[in-house]
Protein backbone atom coordinates (compact mmCIF):
# COMPACT_ATOMS: atom_id res chain seq x y z
CA UNK A 1 0.00 0.00 0.00
CA UNK A 2 2.90 2.19 0.88
CA UNK A 3 4.27 2.01 -2.43
CA UNK A 4 0.69 2.21 -4.39
CA UNK A 5 0.06 5.50 -2.67
CA UNK A 6 3.45 6.77 -3.19
CA UNK A 7 3.35 5.96 -6.64
CA UNK A 8 -0.18 7.81 -7.14
CA UNK A 9 1.18 10.76 -5.14
CA UNK A 10 3.80 11.31 -7.61
CA UNK A 11 2.04 10.19 -10.58
CA UNK A 12 -0.56 13.06 -9.90
CA UNK A 13 2.00 15.28 -9.32
CA UNK A 14 4.02 14.49 -12.42
CA UNK A 15 0.31 14.65 -13.79
CA UNK A 16 -0.09 18.06 -12.85
CA UNK A 17 3.48 19.37 -14.13
CA UNK A 18 2.71 18.23 -17.42
CA UNK A 19 -0.33 19.81 -18.32
CA UNK A 20 0.82 22.96 -16.51
CA UNK A 21 1.87 24.15 -20.02
CA UNK A 22 5.86 25.22 -18.67
CA UNK A 23 4.41 28.00 -16.98
CA UNK A 24 7.15 27.93 -13.73
CA UNK A 25 3.78 28.73 -10.97
CA UNK A 26 1.47 25.95 -12.22
CA UNK A 27 4.81 23.01 -12.34
CA UNK A 28 5.91 23.94 -8.92
CA UNK A 29 2.35 24.57 -6.97
CA UNK A 30 1.60 20.59 -6.70
CA UNK A 31 5.30 20.39 -5.03
CA UNK A 32 4.43 23.13 -2.79
CA UNK A 33 1.09 21.73 -2.21
CA UNK A 34 3.19 17.85 -1.18
CA UNK A 35 5.47 20.11 0.91
CA UNK A 36 3.21 21.81 2.65
CA UNK A 37 0.88 18.37 3.10
CA UNK A 38 4.34 16.71 5.06
CA UNK A 39 4.43 19.18 7.90
CA UNK A 40 0.06 19.24 8.20
CA UNK A 41 0.62 15.40 8.82
CA UNK A 42 3.31 16.01 11.13
CA UNK A 43 1.11 18.10 13.38
CA UNK A 44 -1.70 15.41 12.76
CA UNK A 45 0.20 12.90 14.21
CA UNK A 46 0.17 14.67 17.69
CA UNK A 47 -3.61 14.81 17.55
CA UNK A 48 -4.40 10.94 17.67
CA UNK A 49 -4.79 9.59 21.30
CA UNK A 50 -7.83 7.96 23.14
CA UNK A 51 -8.32 6.27 26.45
CA UNK A 52 -8.30 2.50 28.01
CA UNK A 53 -10.54 0.50 27.23
CA UNK A 54 -12.26 2.17 23.91
CA UNK A 55 -14.95 0.88 22.03
CA UNK A 56 -14.50 0.90 18.02
CA UNK A 57 -15.84 3.82 17.41
CA UNK A 58 -13.99 5.24 19.55
CA UNK A 59 -10.71 4.20 18.37
CA UNK A 60 -12.06 5.17 14.94
CA UNK A 61 -12.34 9.03 15.84
CA UNK A 62 -8.85 8.95 17.82
CA UNK A 63 -8.03 8.25 14.25
CA UNK A 64 -9.97 10.36 12.44
CA UNK A 65 -8.56 13.55 14.71
CA UNK A 66 -5.45 12.97 13.12
CA UNK A 67 -6.80 13.05 9.59
CA UNK A 68 -8.76 16.42 10.39
CA UNK A 69 -6.16 18.17 11.99
CA UNK A 70 -3.91 17.40 9.02
CA UNK A 71 -6.53 18.35 6.37
CA UNK A 72 -7.24 21.85 8.02
CA UNK A 73 -3.79 22.27 8.15
CA UNK A 74 -2.62 21.55 4.77
CA UNK A 75 -6.04 23.92 3.54
CA UNK A 76 -4.74 26.66 5.64
CA UNK A 77 -0.80 26.35 4.57
CA UNK A 78 -2.51 25.40 0.42
CA UNK A 79 -4.57 28.79 1.01
CA UNK A 80 -1.35 31.00 1.84
CA UNK A 81 1.06 29.58 -0.92
CA UNK A 82 -2.28 30.56 -3.45
CA UNK A 83 -2.11 34.14 -2.23
CA UNK A 84 1.53 34.52 -2.61
CA UNK A 85 1.73 32.71 -5.81
CA UNK A 86 -1.14 34.10 -7.59
CA UNK A 87 -1.33 37.68 -7.00
CA UNK A 88 -2.95 40.69 -9.56
CA UNK A 89 -0.18 41.62 -11.67
CA UNK A 90 1.32 38.78 -13.10
CA UNK A 91 0.34 36.73 -15.84
CA UNK A 92 -0.11 33.14 -16.31
CA UNK A 93 0.13 30.37 -19.04
CA UNK A 94 -3.21 28.60 -18.95
CA UNK A 95 -4.76 26.37 -20.97
CA UNK A 96 -4.96 26.57 -24.69
CA UNK A 97 -7.40 28.29 -27.18
CA UNK A 98 -9.37 27.26 -29.72
CA UNK A 99 -6.00 26.68 -32.11
CA UNK A 100 -4.29 24.78 -29.49
CA UNK A 101 -2.06 27.26 -28.29
CA UNK A 102 -0.77 28.63 -25.20
CA UNK A 103 -3.07 30.90 -23.66
CA UNK A 104 -1.98 33.61 -21.32
CA UNK A 105 -4.05 35.01 -18.43
CA UNK A 106 -4.03 38.18 -16.52
CA UNK A 107 -6.65 38.11 -13.81
CA UNK A 108 -4.15 35.02 -11.49
CA UNK A 109 -5.87 35.62 -8.46
CA UNK A 110 -9.28 34.84 -9.63
CA UNK A 111 -7.67 31.73 -11.22
CA UNK A 112 -5.41 30.62 -7.96
CA UNK A 113 -8.69 30.67 -6.28
CA UNK A 114 -9.96 28.16 -8.54
CA UNK A 115 -7.05 26.02 -8.23
CA UNK A 116 -7.37 26.12 -4.37
CA UNK A 117 -11.00 25.09 -4.80
CA UNK A 118 -9.63 21.66 -6.62
CA UNK A 119 -7.63 21.23 -4.09
CA UNK A 120 -10.06 21.69 -1.01
CA UNK A 121 -12.46 19.15 -3.29
CA UNK A 122 -9.81 16.54 -4.02
CA UNK A 123 -9.34 16.71 -0.08
CA UNK A 124 -12.55 16.72 1.37
CA UNK A 125 -13.52 13.79 -1.61
CA UNK A 126 -10.88 11.84 0.14
CA UNK A 127 -12.35 11.63 3.47
CA UNK A 128 -15.53 10.89 2.05
CA UNK A 129 -14.14 7.98 0.13
CA UNK A 130 -12.88 7.13 3.69
CA UNK A 131 -15.99 7.15 5.69
CA UNK A 132 -18.09 5.29 3.13
CA UNK A 133 -15.29 2.61 2.94
CA UNK A 134 -15.13 2.46 6.91
CA UNK A 135 -19.20 1.95 6.43
CA UNK A 136 -19.27 -0.62 4.76
CA UNK A 137 -15.90 -2.68 6.12
CA UNK A 138 -16.45 -1.76 9.80
CA UNK A 139 -18.41 -4.21 12.08
CA UNK A 140 -20.17 -1.30 13.60
CA UNK A 141 -22.39 -0.86 10.72
CA UNK A 142 -25.20 -3.19 9.00
CA UNK A 143 -23.46 -4.18 5.80
CA UNK A 144 -20.62 -6.28 8.04
CA UNK A 145 -23.02 -7.55 10.43
CA UNK A 146 -25.52 -8.75 7.69
CA UNK A 147 -22.06 -11.10 6.21
CA UNK A 148 -22.06 -12.21 10.07
CA UNK A 149 -25.76 -13.14 10.23
CA UNK A 150 -25.55 -14.72 6.34
CA UNK A 151 -23.15 -16.95 8.14
CA UNK A 152 -25.97 -18.52 10.05
CA UNK A 153 -26.88 -20.34 6.96
CA UNK A 154 -23.40 -21.83 5.98
CA UNK A 155 -20.50 -20.31 3.98
CA UNK A 156 -22.06 -20.12 0.72
CA UNK A 157 -24.10 -17.24 1.97
CA UNK A 158 -21.49 -15.80 3.67
CA UNK A 159 -19.61 -15.34 0.52
CA UNK A 160 -22.68 -14.45 -1.12
CA UNK A 161 -23.79 -11.55 1.06
CA UNK A 162 -20.26 -10.50 1.23
CA UNK A 163 -19.82 -10.50 -3.11
CA UNK A 164 -23.04 -8.44 -2.61
CA UNK A 165 -21.97 -6.04 -0.32
CA UNK A 166 -18.52 -5.34 -1.87
CA UNK A 167 -20.27 -4.38 -5.60
CA UNK A 168 -23.04 -2.05 -3.79
CA UNK A 169 -20.12 -0.25 -1.97
CA UNK A 170 -18.84 0.49 -5.40
CA UNK A 171 -21.95 3.51 -5.69
CA UNK A 172 -20.68 6.24 -3.44
CA UNK A 173 -17.07 6.05 -4.37
CA UNK A 174 -17.80 6.77 -8.01
CA UNK A 175 -20.41 9.50 -7.06
CA UNK A 176 -17.79 11.19 -5.16
CA UNK A 177 -15.13 10.40 -8.24
CA UNK A 178 -17.56 11.81 -10.39
CA UNK A 179 -18.60 14.93 -8.69
CA UNK A 180 -14.78 15.70 -8.16
CA UNK A 181 -14.19 15.14 -11.88
CA UNK A 182 -16.94 17.29 -13.16
CA UNK A 183 -16.10 19.78 -10.55
CA UNK A 184 -12.52 20.50 -10.96
CA UNK A 185 -12.80 20.17 -14.33
CA UNK A 186 -15.87 22.92 -14.68
CA UNK A 187 -12.98 25.01 -12.31
CA UNK A 188 -9.89 24.50 -13.65
CA UNK A 189 -9.71 21.59 -16.70
CA UNK A 190 -7.38 19.25 -16.56
CA UNK A 191 -4.91 20.86 -14.45
CA UNK A 192 -7.76 21.28 -11.94
CA UNK A 193 -8.42 17.70 -12.53
CA UNK A 194 -4.57 16.74 -11.21
CA UNK A 195 -4.49 19.24 -8.54
CA UNK A 196 -7.50 17.31 -6.68
CA UNK A 197 -5.59 14.54 -6.90
CA UNK A 198 -2.45 16.19 -5.08
CA UNK A 199 -4.78 17.39 -2.82
CA UNK A 200 -6.38 14.25 -1.83
CA UNK A 201 -3.18 12.79 -1.44
CA UNK A 202 -0.88 15.95 0.68
CA UNK A 203 -1.81 14.70 3.92
CA UNK A 204 -0.14 10.90 2.98
CA UNK A 205 1.78 11.09 5.60
CA UNK A 206 -1.56 10.43 8.39
CA UNK A 207 -3.49 8.36 5.33
CA UNK A 208 -0.59 6.09 5.31
CA UNK A 209 0.11 5.17 9.07
CA UNK A 210 -3.66 4.43 9.31
CA UNK A 211 -3.36 2.08 6.95
CA UNK A 212 -0.47 0.71 7.98
CA UNK A 213 -1.31 0.54 11.54
CA UNK A 214 -3.22 -2.20 10.71
CA UNK A 215 -0.72 -5.11 9.85
CA UNK A 216 1.29 -3.87 13.05
CA UNK A 217 -1.78 -4.47 15.00
CA UNK A 218 -2.12 -8.18 13.57
CA UNK A 219 1.44 -9.02 13.88
CA UNK A 220 1.06 -7.91 17.41
CA UNK A 221 -1.68 -10.41 18.07
CA UNK A 222 -0.36 -13.18 16.52
CA UNK A 223 2.79 -12.11 18.67
CA UNK A 224 0.68 -12.22 21.84
CA UNK A 225 -1.12 -15.75 20.66
CA UNK A 226 2.55 -17.80 19.31
CA UNK A 227 3.66 -16.27 23.15
CA UNK A 228 0.92 -17.59 25.10
CA UNK A 229 -0.06 -14.06 26.79
CA UNK A 230 -2.74 -13.96 28.92
CA UNK A 231 -6.49 -13.67 27.36
CA UNK A 232 -6.89 -9.87 28.22
CA UNK A 233 -3.75 -8.97 25.88
CA UNK A 234 -5.30 -11.44 23.43
CA UNK A 235 -8.68 -9.47 23.71
CA UNK A 236 -6.62 -6.04 23.21
CA UNK A 237 -4.84 -6.91 20.44
CA UNK A 238 -7.72 -8.55 18.91
CA UNK A 239 -10.10 -4.76 19.09
CA UNK A 240 -7.09 -3.29 17.42
CA UNK A 241 -6.49 -5.91 14.84
CA UNK A 242 -10.23 -5.75 14.36
CA UNK A 243 -9.66 -1.63 14.17
CA UNK A 244 -6.62 -2.26 11.91
CA UNK A 245 -8.70 -3.91 8.95
CA UNK A 246 -11.13 -1.08 9.15
CA UNK A 247 -8.13 1.33 8.24
CA UNK A 248 -6.42 -0.90 5.76
CA UNK A 249 -9.95 -1.01 4.19
CA UNK A 250 -10.39 2.78 3.98
CA UNK A 251 -6.93 3.31 3.07
CA UNK A 252 -7.61 0.86 0.04
CA UNK A 253 -10.19 2.99 -0.91
CA UNK A 254 -8.77 5.84 -0.62
CA UNK A 255 -5.80 5.04 -2.52
CA UNK A 256 -8.35 3.53 -5.26
CA UNK A 257 -10.03 6.88 -5.99
CA UNK A 258 -6.49 8.58 -5.77
CA UNK A 259 -5.39 6.09 -8.36
CA UNK A 260 -8.50 7.03 -10.89
CA UNK A 261 -8.13 10.59 -10.54
CA UNK A 262 -4.08 10.09 -11.34
CA UNK A 263 -4.49 8.05 -14.07
CA UNK A 264 -7.57 10.25 -15.48
CA UNK A 265 -4.88 12.90 -15.12
CA UNK A 266 -2.10 11.03 -16.39
CA UNK A 267 -4.32 10.18 -19.64
CA UNK A 268 -5.46 14.00 -20.19
CA UNK A 269 -1.69 14.69 -20.23
CA UNK A 270 -1.18 11.70 -22.92
CA UNK A 271 -3.39 12.96 -24.84
CA UNK A 272 -2.44 15.93 -25.44
CA UNK A 273 1.32 14.78 -25.87
CA UNK A 274 0.38 12.46 -28.48
CA UNK A 275 -1.64 14.78 -30.33
CA UNK A 276 -4.95 13.18 -30.03
CA UNK A 277 -8.01 15.78 -30.59
CA UNK A 278 -10.91 14.14 -30.44
CA UNK A 279 -11.83 10.66 -29.36
CA UNK A 280 -15.48 9.45 -30.48
CA UNK A 281 -16.96 6.28 -28.73
CA UNK A 282 -18.56 5.34 -31.45
CA UNK A 283 -15.44 4.56 -33.47
CA UNK A 284 -15.29 0.62 -33.86
CA UNK A 285 -11.73 1.12 -33.12
CA UNK A 286 -11.87 3.38 -29.86
CA UNK A 287 -14.91 0.70 -28.85
CA UNK A 288 -13.17 -2.12 -29.47
CA UNK A 289 -10.28 -0.98 -27.35
CA UNK A 290 -12.96 0.34 -24.61
CA UNK A 291 -13.41 -3.30 -24.54
CA UNK A 292 -10.53 -4.98 -24.56
CA UNK A 293 -9.01 -2.14 -21.83
CA UNK A 294 -12.12 -3.29 -19.90
CA UNK A 295 -10.92 -6.79 -20.18
CA UNK A 296 -7.24 -6.19 -18.81
CA UNK A 297 -7.87 -5.44 -14.54
CA UNK A 298 -9.87 -8.94 -14.89
CA UNK A 299 -6.98 -10.54 -16.96
CA UNK A 300 -4.66 -8.96 -14.42
CA UNK A 301 -7.29 -10.08 -10.84
CA UNK A 302 -7.46 -13.56 -12.08
CA UNK A 303 -3.53 -14.41 -12.80
CA UNK A 304 -2.79 -12.50 -8.97
CA UNK A 305 -5.90 -14.98 -7.65
CA UNK A 306 -4.81 -17.48 -8.64
CA UNK A 307 -0.96 -17.24 -8.02
CA UNK A 308 -2.27 -16.98 -4.48
CA UNK A 309 -4.16 -20.22 -4.81
CA UNK A 310 -1.17 -21.83 -6.54
CA UNK A 311 1.29 -20.61 -3.36
CA UNK A 312 -0.99 -21.45 -0.43
CA UNK A 313 -1.79 -25.35 -2.18
CA UNK A 314 2.63 -25.27 -2.14
CA UNK A 315 2.78 -24.17 1.34
CA UNK A 316 0.02 -26.76 2.45
CA UNK A 317 1.89 -29.51 0.91
CA UNK A 318 5.35 -28.33 2.81
CA UNK A 319 3.08 -28.29 5.92
CA UNK A 320 1.88 -32.09 5.75
CA UNK A 321 5.58 -32.88 4.15
CA UNK A 322 6.62 -31.64 7.90
CA UNK A 323 4.37 -33.38 9.99
CA UNK A 324 4.79 -36.84 8.00
CA UNK A 325 8.75 -36.21 8.62
CA UNK A 326 9.61 -34.20 11.72
CA UNK A 327 9.21 -36.46 14.63
CA UNK A 328 7.67 -34.81 17.73
CA UNK A 329 6.09 -32.06 15.48
CA UNK A 330 2.52 -33.50 15.98
CA UNK A 331 2.86 -33.67 19.84
CA UNK A 332 4.72 -30.30 20.24
CA UNK A 333 8.34 -31.17 21.24
CA UNK A 334 10.01 -30.50 18.20
CA UNK A 335 10.15 -27.34 16.01
CA UNK A 336 8.59 -26.45 12.38
CA UNK A 337 10.73 -25.51 9.79
CA UNK A 338 9.28 -22.27 9.06
CA UNK A 339 12.17 -20.42 7.04
CA UNK A 340 10.93 -23.13 4.50
CA UNK A 341 7.55 -21.85 4.15
CA UNK A 342 8.89 -18.70 3.62
CA UNK A 343 10.80 -19.01 1.40
CA UNK A 344 7.94 -20.70 -0.71
CA UNK A 345 5.92 -17.94 -0.37
CA UNK A 346 9.12 -15.18 -1.26
CA UNK A 347 10.36 -17.25 -4.10
CA UNK A 348 5.98 -17.63 -5.59
CA UNK A 349 5.39 -14.21 -5.22
CA UNK A 350 8.55 -13.42 -7.51
CA UNK A 351 7.78 -15.67 -9.75
CA UNK A 352 4.14 -15.11 -10.14
CA UNK A 353 4.60 -11.81 -10.97
CA UNK A 354 6.05 -12.34 -14.17
CA UNK A 355 3.39 -12.96 -16.68
CA UNK A 356 1.07 -9.94 -15.12
CA UNK A 357 3.74 -7.41 -14.78
CA UNK A 358 4.92 -8.91 -18.36
CA UNK A 359 1.25 -7.88 -19.78
CA UNK A 360 0.66 -4.73 -17.75
CA UNK A 361 3.82 -2.99 -19.29
CA UNK A 362 3.11 -3.93 -23.22
CA UNK A 363 -0.45 -3.84 -23.14
CA UNK A 364 0.26 0.09 -23.64
CA UNK A 365 2.72 -0.80 -26.91
CA UNK A 366 0.34 -3.47 -28.32
CA UNK A 367 -2.22 -1.48 -28.74
CA UNK A 368 -0.78 2.11 -28.90
CA UNK A 369 1.58 0.77 -31.77
CA UNK A 370 -0.36 -2.03 -33.64
CA UNK A 371 -3.63 0.31 -33.70
CA UNK A 372 -2.47 3.97 -32.56
CA UNK A 373 -2.92 6.59 -29.59
CA UNK A 374 -6.67 6.81 -30.37
CA UNK A 375 -7.15 3.43 -29.41
CA UNK A 376 -4.39 3.46 -26.96
CA UNK A 377 -6.73 6.46 -25.37
CA UNK A 378 -9.84 4.34 -25.16
CA UNK A 379 -7.81 1.26 -23.77
CA UNK A 380 -6.80 3.26 -20.57
CA UNK A 381 -10.13 4.78 -20.23
CA UNK A 382 -12.02 1.38 -20.31
CA UNK A 383 -9.01 0.05 -17.99
CA UNK A 384 -9.45 2.94 -15.64
CA UNK A 385 -13.21 2.30 -15.31
CA UNK A 386 -13.49 -1.30 -15.21
CA UNK A 387 -10.26 -1.50 -12.96
CA UNK A 388 -11.70 1.24 -10.39
CA UNK A 389 -14.69 -1.49 -9.92
CA UNK A 390 -13.23 -4.62 -9.77
CA UNK A 391 -10.50 -2.82 -7.24
CA UNK A 392 -13.18 -1.26 -5.45
CA UNK A 393 -15.59 -4.24 -4.68
CA UNK A 394 -12.09 -6.48 -3.73
CA UNK A 395 -10.96 -4.66 -1.49
CA UNK A 396 -14.17 -3.92 0.97
CA UNK A 397 -15.46 -7.43 0.37
CA UNK A 398 -12.28 -8.77 1.77
CA UNK A 399 -12.44 -6.07 4.16
CA UNK A 400 -16.15 -7.23 5.46
CA UNK A 401 -15.19 -10.51 5.26
CA UNK A 402 -12.55 -10.34 7.83
CA UNK A 403 -14.48 -7.95 9.78
CA UNK A 404 -17.45 -9.93 9.91
CA UNK A 405 -15.57 -13.26 11.52
CA UNK A 406 -13.69 -10.59 13.96
CA UNK A 407 -17.62 -9.66 14.84
CA UNK A 408 -17.97 -13.33 16.42
CA UNK A 409 -14.64 -13.21 17.80
CA UNK A 410 -14.81 -9.86 19.21
CA UNK A 411 -18.26 -9.06 20.38
CA UNK A 412 -19.53 -13.19 20.90
CA UNK A 413 -22.02 -12.36 17.79
CA UNK A 414 -23.86 -15.57 16.94
CA UNK A 415 -22.96 -17.67 19.48
CA UNK A 416 -19.22 -16.95 19.51
CA UNK A 417 -16.04 -18.02 18.54
CA UNK A 418 -16.17 -22.06 17.51
CA UNK A 419 -19.89 -22.43 16.49
CA UNK A 420 -20.63 -22.91 12.44
CA UNK A 421 -21.48 -19.38 12.36
CA UNK A 422 -18.12 -19.04 13.27
CA UNK A 423 -16.58 -21.35 10.85
CA UNK A 424 -18.23 -20.05 7.96
CA UNK A 425 -17.55 -16.90 8.35
CA UNK A 426 -13.78 -17.93 8.59
CA UNK A 427 -13.98 -19.37 5.48
CA UNK A 428 -15.08 -15.70 4.22
CA UNK A 429 -12.51 -14.55 5.70
CA UNK A 430 -10.23 -16.82 3.38
CA UNK A 431 -11.67 -15.96 0.27
CA UNK A 432 -11.07 -12.03 1.34
CA UNK A 433 -7.45 -12.11 2.41
CA UNK A 434 -6.32 -12.65 -1.81
CA UNK A 435 -9.71 -10.16 -2.82
CA UNK A 436 -8.47 -7.22 -0.04
CA UNK A 437 -4.64 -7.93 -0.04
CA UNK A 438 -3.18 -9.01 -3.38
CA UNK A 439 -6.34 -8.45 -6.03
CA UNK A 440 -7.91 -5.46 -5.14
CA UNK A 441 -4.75 -3.64 -4.22
CA UNK A 442 -2.74 -4.92 -7.61
CA UNK A 443 -5.00 -3.44 -9.79
CA UNK A 444 -4.62 0.25 -8.53
CA UNK A 445 -1.24 -0.20 -9.82
CA UNK A 446 -2.39 -1.67 -12.99
CA UNK A 447 -4.09 1.08 -14.12
CA UNK A 448 -1.48 3.62 -13.17
CA UNK A 449 1.14 1.92 -14.64
CA UNK A 450 -0.45 1.55 -18.02
CA UNK A 451 -1.08 5.26 -17.78
CA UNK A 452 2.59 5.87 -16.67
CA UNK A 453 3.73 3.76 -19.82
CA UNK A 454 1.37 5.56 -22.39
CA UNK A 455 2.49 8.97 -21.15
CA UNK A 456 6.46 8.27 -21.99
CA UNK A 457 5.79 7.27 -24.94
CA UNK A 458 3.34 9.53 -26.30
CA UNK A 459 5.63 11.77 -28.08
CA UNK A 460 6.77 8.82 -30.51
CA UNK A 461 3.39 7.83 -31.52
CA UNK A 462 2.48 12.17 -32.19
CA UNK A 463 0.66 12.34 -35.09
CA UNK A 464 -0.11 8.61 -36.32
CA UNK A 465 -3.17 7.30 -37.88
CA UNK A 466 -4.72 4.35 -37.04
CA UNK A 467 -2.69 1.01 -37.79
CA UNK A 468 -0.07 3.34 -39.37
CA UNK A 469 2.75 1.28 -37.66
CA UNK A 470 0.95 -1.83 -37.42
CA UNK A 471 4.14 -3.79 -38.22
CA UNK A 472 6.15 -2.44 -35.28
CA UNK A 473 3.40 -3.86 -33.08
CA UNK A 474 3.88 -7.05 -33.70
CA UNK A 475 7.23 -6.76 -31.89
CA UNK A 476 5.33 -6.88 -27.93
CA UNK A 477 2.79 -9.49 -29.35
CA UNK A 478 5.69 -11.73 -29.64
CA UNK A 479 7.31 -10.47 -26.33
CA UNK A 480 3.88 -11.43 -24.29
CA UNK A 481 3.36 -14.64 -26.48
CA UNK A 482 7.01 -15.61 -25.62
CA UNK A 483 6.73 -14.42 -22.00
CA UNK A 484 3.60 -16.57 -22.00
CA UNK A 485 5.01 -19.45 -23.00
CA UNK A 486 7.90 -19.23 -20.70
CA UNK A 487 6.39 -18.80 -17.77
CA UNK A 488 4.02 -21.84 -18.15
CA UNK A 489 6.68 -24.40 -18.95
CA UNK A 490 8.75 -23.23 -16.14
CA UNK A 491 6.40 -22.65 -13.52
CA UNK A 492 2.68 -23.78 -14.21
CA UNK A 493 3.02 -26.44 -16.44
CA UNK A 494 4.71 -28.30 -12.94
CA UNK A 495 1.31 -28.70 -10.89
CA UNK A 496 1.44 -30.50 -7.26
CA UNK A 497 -1.49 -32.58 -6.33
CA UNK A 498 -2.73 -31.90 -2.57
CA UNK A 499 -4.86 -34.60 -2.25
CA UNK A 500 -2.47 -37.11 -2.85
CA UNK A 501 -0.67 -39.03 -0.48
CA UNK A 502 2.25 -37.27 1.51
CA UNK A 503 4.71 -40.12 -0.12
CA UNK A 504 3.71 -39.06 -4.14
CA UNK A 505 4.43 -35.30 -3.07
CA UNK A 506 7.71 -35.57 -1.78
CA UNK A 507 10.49 -35.18 -4.60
Amino acid sequence: MGADLFESFVGSIIAAAALANGDPTLVMLPFWVAGAGIFASVAGYFAVGTKDGASQHQLLFALHKGTIVSGILVLVFVAIIISQSFSDGSTIVFGTDENGMPMPVTDTEKLGWKIFSCVVIGLFAGILIGQATEYFTSYSYWPTRSITEAGVTGPATVIIQGIGIGMISCVAPVIILVATIFGCNALAGGYGIALSAVGMLSTLGVTLATDAYGPIADNAGGIAEMAELEERVRETTDALDALGNTTAATGKGFAIGSAVLTSLSLLTAFKLKAEVDVVDITDPVVLASVLFGAMLPFLFAALTMLSVQKAAGAIIIEVRRQFATIEGLREGTADADSDKCVAISTQSSVEEMILPGVYAVMAPFVIGILIGPKALTGMLGGAIASGMMLAIMMANAGGAWDNSKKYIEIEGACGGKGTDTHKACVVGDTVGDPFKDTSGPALNILIKLMSMISLVIAPIMAGWGDWEMWYYGLIPIAICVIATIVVWKCYWSDTQDISAPIEKTVK
